[in-house]
C-alpha cells in the first residue's frame, strides 16, 4: 500500500442478514470505520467466506444511488448492479464497499438538477459539467484505506469501469484483474449506458454502441 495513504481502523462490525425484491437473501458482516479521510459513512460488507486462504477476494467499489439502489429507478443501472455484485461476492468470497458518492461524487440534489438537464438534452457527463463540476468526482482513497483497515491484499475488481482499477493501483492497491459487470439496459437507462460506454471508457457491450 501507499506510504502516504492515512490509516483508518475498524470501528464497528456486526452481521446482517440482507435480501432483495427478488428473493435473494444472503448474510454480510458489515463493517464502519474510523479515520476515513473525507469524514463520510462508508461501509464495507464482507461477503461468503472473504477470508478464505490463498484465493483473491473480489471487491467492487459501489458508489451510492439512492434513487437506484433504495427506490428502483431506471434511469441507470445501479440497482441491478448492486444486486449482481452481492449475489455474485457471496459465491466466491470478497467484500463490496458502499460509498457515499451519490451522482458520482455531485451529491444527491446536484444529481436530480443533472437528471433535469439530461430531459432538456444533455448527457449525463455534459449536465454534471453544466452544473460546474467535473464529469466525475469520485475518489477511491477511502476505499483503499477501507482494504487496508480490513487487511486485504490483492484483490480482483468487480467493475466495468477502468478508473476505478486506475485509482486504486494509484493508491497502492494490487489488483489482480478486473472483472466485468452484467449490462442491464432497459428504454429509460439506454442513453445513459451509452454515454457511459462512449465518454467514459467503460467495458460496456451495447449493440448499438460503437
Amino acid at each position: 500500500m501507499s506510504d502516504s495513504l492515512p490509516l483508518a481502523s475498524i470501528r464497528t462490525q456486526v452481521t446482517v442478514p440482507l435480501r432483495f425484491p427478488d428473493g435473494y437473501a444472503t448474510t454480510a458482516r458489515l463493517f464502519t470505520f474510523d479515520g476515513l479521510v473525507d469524514g463520510r459513512e462508508h461501509l464495507a460488507f464482507a461477503l461468503g467466506d472473504a477470508e478464505q486462504g490463498g484465493a483473491v477476494p473480489l471487491v467492487r467499489p459501489h458508489s451510492e444511488c439512492l434513487t437506484g439502489d433504495v427506490f428502483g429507478s431506471q434511469r441507470c443501472d445501479c440497482g441491478p448492479q448492486l444486486r449482481e455484485a452481492v449475489q455474485r461476492i457471496a459465491e466466491v468470497g470478497g467484500y463490496l464497499l458502499y460509498l457515499r458518492q451519490e451522482g458520482r461524487g455531485i451529491g444527491l440534489y446536484a444529481k436530480l438538477d443533472a437528471y433535469a438537464l439530461q430531459d432538456a438534452g444533455l448527457d449525463t457527463f455534459e449536465a454534471n459539467v453544466a452544473l460546474g463540476h467535473e464529469e466525475d468526482e469520485r475518489d477511491y482513497t477511502v476505499a483503499a484505506q477501507m482494504l487496508v483497515a480490513l487487511g486485504v491484499g490483492p484483490i480482483a475488481v468487480l467493475s466495468n469501469n477502468p478508473e476505478k482499477t486506475e485509482q486504486l493501483g494509484r493508491l497502492g492497491v494490487t489488483v489482480t484483474e478486473q472483472v466485468p459487470t452484467g449490462v442491464f439496459l432497459s428504454p429509460a437507462n439506454a442513453d445513459y449506458l451509452a454515454a457511459k460506454a462512449n465518454r467514459a471508457a467503460r467495458t460496456v457491450d451495447l449493440p448499438f454502441v460503437r
